[in-house]
């Protein structure tokens, strides 16, 4: 997936995720909300592609047993689980999305596979850098978006070939937008923000 994602992550990142393990942890529970939220939107919208339908059904299952546990990780390490504001990352990706069918059918699974592909980069990115009991986690939960990233990409090529859309075309757009919002310097961490606002002074 590294080499599908057109950029890395900012070193910088990585330091502020190490900083704050706390704001990490809260953020990546809210993200594996929001995954599971979307598969179930999708699951709803397009009941007229019995294999999506089944794909994601199982996909938001296994988004919400990561948020289960991550929400066992905080409650083991006292973490108190709040509201955060949501990063400009998955806001930013969505506005690219078209309104009109079947381009906006194709488009979701793009950015399904994009923020994926980036959430597994930044799982293995953050494993070594690390506790033992969060290394491990990360590291199996790497596995796990690698299959998910799979699956929207599968589908977004399936559903282009279908509609005779250039997929390469709309991924190479959506690409280049990721790239600047995951790098670009962001005023508060989260776990798809870019660098901290003072690392990328």
């Amino acid at each position: 997936m590294q080499e599908f994602l057109t950029t890395a992550t900012p070193e910088a990142w990585f330091e502020a995720a190490t900083d704050d393990p706390e704001t990490l942890l809260i953020d990546h529970a809210n993200c594996e909300k929001k995954a599971a939220s979307t598969a179930l939107s999708l699951l709803y919208r397009y009941v007229e592609h019995p294999e999506l339908v089944h794909r994601l059904s199982r996909l938001a299952r296994e988004e919400l047993r990561h948020f289960e546990q991550v929400h066992a990780l905080m409650q083991r390490r006292g973490i108190v689980y709040g509201q955060l504001s949501a990063s400009r990352y998955a806001g930013g990706l969505h506005r690219l999305i078209s309104g009109e069918e079947p381009d906006r059918l194709i488009d979701t699974m793009i950015v399904g596979a994009i923020v994926e592909a980036r959430s597994c980069e930044r799982f293995i990115g953050l494993a070594p850098r690390l506790d033992t009991e969060l290394r491990s986690f990360y590291e199996g939960l790497a596995e796990s978006e690698a299959r998910h990233f799979n699956v929207y990409l599968d589908f977004a090529r399936h559903f282009a070939a279908g509609h005779d859309v250039d997929l390469d075309q709309r991924l190479a757009m959506f690409l280049e937008a990721e790239a600047t919002l995951c790098t670009s310097p962001d005023t508060e961490f989260r776990f798809h923000s870019g660098p901290p606002v003072d690392a990328a002074a």
